[in-house]
């Protein structure tokens, strides 16, 4: 399984960025993708974003992609262009799949461009991008929800469920009907998920940096996708992403970049 560092990092913005102001992800996707072209996305990718967020800490952030006839999917980048790091998620697919629909929760640290950037098994590059605007309470350095010493005790715990049966993102022509038969699988993780950025509200001291690295996910016994984690993902993060209909069980395997590993298995009934 290729694995990602996401270690691409910018300064915080010191105002709002917009969408059309291109310069933070100008160098955000030289820097993924080198001279390689963005194709347009439009038709390819439906991003599923709120127009503001209701909590930065915690915000569903998502897309539905399905590639072109002729080609399948391999990866799928989730990238918030004015995050200390911004390549906040990437999916990586052990067998490529033609349509793929997923949500993860989201710390949103201020107004930011979101780019879903899919890349196809035939080397392709499609970006579609929309904008998010916030409360503007900084949510990357916001103090936990959670004392960290009690999130210590359960860090690791798993839960994982089917979630409904996929439905299309988007509107009228931004729409993406996906047509073969898929699931959500929901995947909720225990884990405080600190940024780094964040004090212990006794000590003042800054909380070290420790979030979910990898999320490894198998279907039936076989390898299915791999999720890279950042800084970015929520506090007791959240994962919903599409599977085949015909999908009985799940294999979830997470670690952190502490090292430590936790694992479940679980029978995925109604499918």
């Amino acid at each position: 399984m290729k694995r990602y560092v996401l270690s691409i990092c910018t300064a915080l913005a010191a105002g709002p960025a917009f969408a059309e102001d291109n310069g933070v992800w100008d160098g955000i996707s030289a820097a993924l993708y080198d001279t390689q072209p963005l194709l347009n996305g439009d038709g390819v990718i439906a991003v599923d974003a709120p127009y503001r967020t209701a909590d930065d800490t915690r915000a569903a952030l998502g897309a539905s992609v399905a590639v072109p006839s002729g080609t399948m999917l391999r990866e799928v980048y989730l990238v918030l262009d004015n995050n200390p790091m911004p390549v906040s998620a990437v999916f990586t697919f052990d067998q490529p799949l033609q349509r793929f629909q997923f949500d993860v929760t989201m710390r949103v640290n201020g107004p930011t461009p979101m780019h879903i950037v899919a890349r196809t098994e035939d080397g392709r590059l499609f970006v579609n991008e929309a904008f998010v605007k916030t409360t503007g309470t900084g949510s990357c350095s916001a103090p936990p929800g959670t004392d960290p010493v009690l999130a210590l005790k359960t860090l690791g715990r798993m839960k994982v469920a089917l979630d409904g049966a996929v439905t299309p993102f988007g509107s009228g022509a931004d729409a993406l009907h996906l047509s073969a038969p898929l699931n959500l699988i929901a995947v909720d993780i225990d884990h405080p998920s600190h940024s780094g950025m964040q004090r212990d509200q006794t000590t003042l001291l800054t909380t070290p940096m420790r979030y979910v690295e990898t999320v490894d996910v198998g279907l039936n016994g076989a390898d299915y996708l791999a999720l890279t984690g950042s800084i970015s993902l929520a506090e007791n993060p959240r994962l919903r992403f599409s599977i085949p209909a015909d999908a009985h069980s799940a294999t979830v395997r997470m670690t952190d970049t502490d090292g430590t590993v936790s694992e479940i298995e679980a029978i995925l009934t109604g499918s």
